[in-house]
């Protein structure tokens, strides 16, 4: 089929070939149910009306924002692909494609930006939430599954000396058969315990100069293009690099990592480490959510040290739905009473690496129907989206006045206009 434009709004165009595409997306994303392709093509015009609008009011986005978030997404596909494997498959150079994304990625930030713009300041009262919740019908209050606030304070065991020597051993070994003659690539992929770049021989695409650990950015750009490393140990283990090249304040290059492994000492001195520190919240000598930002080696949103060791639920506070809850954690919390702190457990993180944790609760509700008491802060977020969602469509009503829309005829039906 011949492309044509479905949709115009002033100096912005949807394309049927961006209808199709779009419409694909949205039927492959679980999260959209059964949508239609009028409401695809309602949002593209929405998008386009947003850009249409920014004109109007100078909203713009600088440059360095788009350069920014261009390499950062760039960065994210080498790191999954590779640059040879990007560029094969599109037929061009990574430059190339940067340059394509680019209108498309400013269009992006231009949209977050004046989706920001029409929502600052947007807020809701304890009176509008009150109003809110009680203008819901009582048989169509949501139910509650159970919900727990639980903490944890991780402890990664610190690696032994000796343990430190095996892996720089194992790596200085491995650089030798490379200087005899075997291929970096293939040892790569036997040996490296960097599962993204292992696959694809250790290559890490191209880089900007410090988005890597300060250690391995220094030992690489020492080197000559071809050159290679001696060990490099950083927070991750030790690193045998390769540069593979330099432009400007970008380079490529690969690396095999090793990773030392903990003894049972070392675990042993982590829960030594955690059940002192119970003794001291328990005898209130520090709180457990001061002792988690200082202490604990979880970085994560959820369950890190910024958050006090509470894990997140979806609407963002320290009650999360036991459904939602890892089962490890869930069993556990199910045995505990208010206020009790675990004594260490020692178990595997996603990476397969062992650590030690405490594990605190502090409460625990039962299922039920919503009220303002427990459910505040749920209630107060269903309000402020209703709030949002009403200050959007005023926004609209307004901003469809000031631009020029037209829809192909063929989806008249979808009446667009109508419904933003």
């Amino acid at each position: 089929m011949i492309d044509k434009i479905v949709a115009k709004v002033d100096n912005y165009i949807v394309l049927q070939s961006d209808l199709e595409a779009a419409y694909r997306e949205a039927q492959a994303n679980p999260n959209f149910g059964d949508i239609t392709k009028c409401q695809v093509l309602q949002q593209l015009v929405v998008e386009k009306l947003m850009l249409a609008k920014a004109e109007i009011d100078s909203v713009v986005v600088e440059d360095a924002r788009v350069d920014l978030d261009l390499d950062r997404r760039m960065q994210y596909m080498i790191g999954n692909y590779g640059e040879e494997t990007i560029e094969q498959q599109f037929g061009k150079s990574v430059e190339e494609l940067k340059e394509e994304m680019r209108d498309d990625i400013r269009e992006q930030l231009v949209v977050q930006e004046m989706q920001g713009t029409i929502s600052q300041g947007i807020e809701v009262t304890p009176a509008e939430v009150r109003k809110f919740f009680n203008a819901i019908p009582k048989d169509s209050l949501p139910f509650y599954s159970s919900e727990v606030a639980v903490a944890q304070i991780v402890k990664l065991p610190t690696v032994s000396k000796d343990q430190k020597d095996i892996a720089r051993k194992q790596l200085q070994d491995i650089r030798e058969r490379i200087l005899n003659g075997e291929d970096f690539g293939k040892l790569a992929r036997e040996f490296s315990d960097d599962p993204g770049s292992a696959q694809y021989g250790g290559e890490l695409g191209f880089v900007e100069r410090g988005q890597f650990v300060p250690e391995f950015e220094a030992a690489a750009l020492k080197m000559e293009p071809g050159e290679m490393s001696q060990p490099i140990e950083s927070d991750f283990g030790f690193h045998l690099i390769e540069l593979i090249e330099r432009r400007g304040n970008r380079y490529s290059s690969r690396h095999i990592l090793i990773k030392p492994n903990s003894s049972e000492l070392d675990v042993k001195a982590a829960e030594e480490f955690l059940d002192s520190l119970r003794t001291q919240i328990m005898t209130d000598t520090i709180t457990f959510e001061k002792a988690a930002k200082e202490y604990s080696d979880e970085k994560a949103e959820s369950g890190g040290a910024g958050n006090g060791g509470f894990f997140l639920g979806a609407d963002g506070s320290n009650r999360v739905s036991t459904e939602n809850l890892d089962p490890v954690i869930f069993f556990t919390a199910d045995t505990m009473s208010i206020g009790d702190i675990t004594k260490p457990l020692v178990y595997r993180m996603a990476s397969g690496e062992p650590a030690v944790r405490i594990l605190y609760l502090k409460s625990k509700s039962k299922p039920h129907v919503a009220n303002l008491k427990d459910d505040y802060q749920k209630i107060y977020n269903a309000a402020l989206q209703e709030k949002r969602g009403r200050m959007m469509q005023e926004w609209f009503g307004d901003a469809k006045k000031q631009v020029y829309i037209e829809i192909d005829p063929e989806y008249t039906h979808c009446d667009v206009s109508n419904s933003i």
